[in-house]
């Protein structure tokens, strides 16, 4: 069974965790939850409300990851998903997390981000020349970075699949699944998962 990575914090944004976890274990991989440490994440609900110029905030589900940023063996998997939230914004800087996202992008595999993840890419350093898309509060961030930002629902540019928001989850998700599955073709010996 081939295995997925995501990686998060506190403050993830708790659809653009679970929906990705669950659709991806749908298709058939085992997907790992990292996080800086092994204690339980506090997800939260971001939602659009009549009359606020800005998202309001509530607690979201409860989270409890597989393993450390540290403990990450990248040669173990096949993609990389980001979710967004307010994780990215503190997570970006830890260093287990810079090598794991490097490690990815180096090996050229799969990569799914969504929503503020682009803050950890850019932190990164890996977005020059890429084209992409984010929350439009993390443009100027991406865009500081090098990247190319477009405002769509999803957009493809090489490995690297980039969405809005967990309201573009349907395209998100479909273009991540395709990549990977794709990547798994071309490995010999290594059949695509269902």
């Amino acid at each position: 069974m081939s295995k997925v990575l995501l990686v998060t914090g506190d403050g993830a944004e708790s659809l653009e965790v679970m929906y990705p976890y669950q659709r991806l274990l749908e298709e058939g991989y085992q997907v790992d939850i990292a996080a800086p440490t092994r204690k339980t994440l506090h997800s939260v609900v971001h939602d659009f409300e009549p009359d606020w110029e800005t998202n309001t905030e509530k607690l979201g589900y409860r989270i409890q990851p597989h393993l450390t940023f540290a403990e990450v063996k990248p040669d173990d998997y096949a993609g990389l998903v980001i979710p967004g939230g307010r994780a990215p914004e503190y997570i970006r800087y830890d260093q287990g997390l810079q090598r794991v996202v490097k490690a990815f992008f180096a090996a050229n595999k799969p990569v799914a981000a969504i929503c503020h993840a682009g803050q950890i890419l850019a932190t990164a350093q890996l977005l020059k020349g890429r084209t992409m898309t984010a929350y439009h509060l993390v443009r100027s961030e991406i865009t500081a970075a090098g990247a190319n930002y477009v405002d769509q629902e999803v957009v493809v540019d090489g490995e690297l699949v980039t969405s809005r928001a967990w309201p573009d989850h349907p395209a998100f998700m479909r273009e991540f699944v395709k990549l990977l599955k794709s990547a798994q073709r071309k490995q010999p010996g290594v059949q695509a998962t269902a």
